[in-house]
Order: structure tokens, then C-alpha cells, then sequence
């Protein structure tokens, strides 16, 4: 087999394209995940976000530099972006020290609650209209989360902190969706990581602990995968629809479990897989009608555009 050919293979059909671009930004996260458990081994969660961010600006500016076409983007609202940042900053501490101090299953799992937040979030911040049946796919999410945090039998305050994360999360995509309308998406990327890496410094300075030559490879690797795992989502998104992709993006899950046993012994347990799968599957439900809606929204527009005035 003609080996050149092998390595420039790519699907035929755009949906393909974006299904391959989605999986491998879930592997580039999922990765992401196991790199920051050994990092958090010997050093503060706080410093771990910090080295994130630090070495995610640097695998970014390359990609940003040759797609901006040369100089700093620009943009007016530096202050909506340090809210965003100082938000994504928590989401992320919380998310990190869940990775380091919880079973990887039960952190990943718990840290998929932010669509359903982001549901919530988007009626009260935004005014979107949520009908019946999506209400009921949010109430559903939040019993898969019950079934996993499991209140008055398995129950730790620790468990809280992914949910806190996923909340967060919610947060900033509804900040997000308000800064998309402003500025291009490489301007949102790069304010973010320009903002994160000073901010996240801050608190790392109070817990500084220098790295070991091998833990050092591991920081490499957080930011790197971040960055990677950022940049193949944007691009799945812009080639496919969000309610086909949402699946792809929880293989997330055995792949981490898969380490997880693999590295460092954990079982997966049976309550958190379940809570898993009930709250995958509302965000399924969720991200299939928000397509439907939208795809009903673009096809309603053309059409009262073309009535005649009255």
C-alpha cells in the first residue's frame, strides 16, 4: 500500500471529516486528563493550571500567528473577557483537583452536568424558550447526577467539586455565546489565554512547588492537549451539527476508565456508570433538539423574508 497515501487519508463526506475531528479532540482531552492525574501527584492542582495555560498559550500562538494573518487581534471588551476568564479559571481548578483527588470515571462523568446547567443558564441569562420535552431531558441529567453522587451512601463533599466545575463551565458558555457575537472565535481564543496564564499564576505563587524533570513532560503534555483537544473541537463544530457530534465526545469516558485501570488500579463503579449513561443520554436529547430548533429557525427566516410587507 502506497504509504503517502495512507497517511492522506481523510473521510469523504464533510460529516466524516467532523465525526474524525470530534474523536480526536476527545482523545486529546481524555489524554489531557490522565497527563494532569500524574502531574497532580507532586504538585498543586493550582500550579498544574497554571503550567496548562503557560504551555497551551505557546502551542496556540503558532496556529494563531499563521491563520491571523499577522498582528495582535484586536478587541473592545477586554472587561467582558477578564469575567470570562476569572469564571473559566474557576471551572478549571475545580475541574483539575477532581481529576487529581477523584476516581478519573467519577470526575469525567460529573463534569458532563455543565450542558445541563447551561440549559438552566441560557433561560435565566438569555431568555431562551425551553419547552417540555427538553425540561424533562434536564430533569433527567440531573437524576444520572444524583444516581452517581449518590447522597446518604456514597456521598463526599469532594464529589461536589466537579458539579461546582460544571457549573462554572455553564457559565462561561453562555459568556461565550454573548462574545462569539463580537469577536471572531481566534480573538475569544487568544484573549482567553492571554488573560488565563497571569491569573492563574496568582494563585499558584501561594502553593509553588518546583517540578521534577519527569513531571515536567507531564505539564508539556496539559497544555499541549488542551490546546489540540480546543482547536479539533472549533473545527468539528464548524463542519458538523452539535447533535451528531455530542456523542462522539462521550468516548471521553472509557477511554479515561480504560487508564484509569490500566495506570492506576481504579474500577469503574456500577451506580457511576449508570448515572453516566442517563446523563449522556439527556445531553443527547438536549444537543438533538437544540438542532432541530435551530435548523427550524433557519429554514422559518428565508421564508418571512420573502412575505411582501404589509
Amino acid at each position: 500500500m502506497n504509504t503517502r497515501a495512507l497517511l492522506g487519508w481523510r473521510p469523504a463526506t464533510v460529516q466524516g471529516r467532523a465525526a474524525l475531528l470530534m474523536l480526536g479532540s476527545t482523545s486529546a482531552f481524555a489524554l489531557m486528563a490522565i497527563a494532569i492525574r500524574f502531574a497532580s501527584a507532586t504538585i498543586p492542582t493550582t500550579e498544574v493550571a497554571f503550567f496548562r495555560n503557560f504551555f497551551g498559550l505557546l502551542a496556540l500562538l503558532p496556529i494563531l500567528l499563521r491563520s491571523g494573518g499577522g498582528g495582535v487581534p484586536r478587541t473592545r471588551n477586554l472587561g467582558r473577557y477578564v469575567v470570562r476568564t476569572l469564571v473559566g479559571l474557576g471551572s478549571m481548578l475545580c475541574a483539575f483537583w477532581a481529576i487529581g483527588h477523584l476516581p478519573l470515571s467519577q470526575a469525567i462523568s460529573l463534569s458532563y452536568a455543565a450542558p445541563l446547567f447551561a440549559t438552566i443558564a441560557a433561560v435565566l441569562w438569555l431568555g431562551e424558550v425551553v419547552r417540555i420535552r427538553r425540561w424533562m431531558a434536564v430533569s433527567a441529567g440531573f437524576v444520572g447526577v444524583l444516581v452517581i453522587l449518590r447522597p446518604g451512601v456514597a456521598f463526599s463533599a469532594a464529589m461536589l467539586v466537579p458539579v461546582i466545575g460544571a457549573l462554572l463551565a455553564a457559565v462561561v458558555a453562555i459568556q461565550m455565546k454573548q462574545l462569539s457575537k463580537l469577536d471572531p472565535p481566534d480573538t475569544i481564543v487568544f484573549y482567553t489565554y492571554l488573560l488565563w496564564v497571569p491569573l492563574s499564576l496568582i494563585p499558584a505563587l501561594f502553593q509553588w512547588v518546583w517540578p521534577s524533570p519527569g513531571v515536567w513532560l507531564w505539564l508539556i503534555a496539559t497544555g499541549v492537549l488542551g490546546t489540540l483537544g480546543q482547536w479539533l473541537w472549533t473545527r468539528a463544530l464548524r463542519l458538523g451539527e452539535v447533535s451528531a457530534l455530542q456523542p462522539i465526545s462521550f468516548v471521553q469516558l472509557p477511554i479515561v476508565v480504560v487508564f484509569g485501570w490500566w495506570l492506576f488500579g481504579e474500577v469503574i463503579d456500577t451506580w457511576t456508570l449508570i448515572g453516566a449513561a442517563i446523563v449522556f443520554g439527556a445531553n443527547g436529547y438536549i444537543a438533538h433538539r437544540e438542532a432541530v430548533l435551530s435548523r427550524r429557525a433557519a429554514t422559518q427566516r428565508p421564508a418571512e423574508a420573502a412575505k411582501p410587507s404589509e
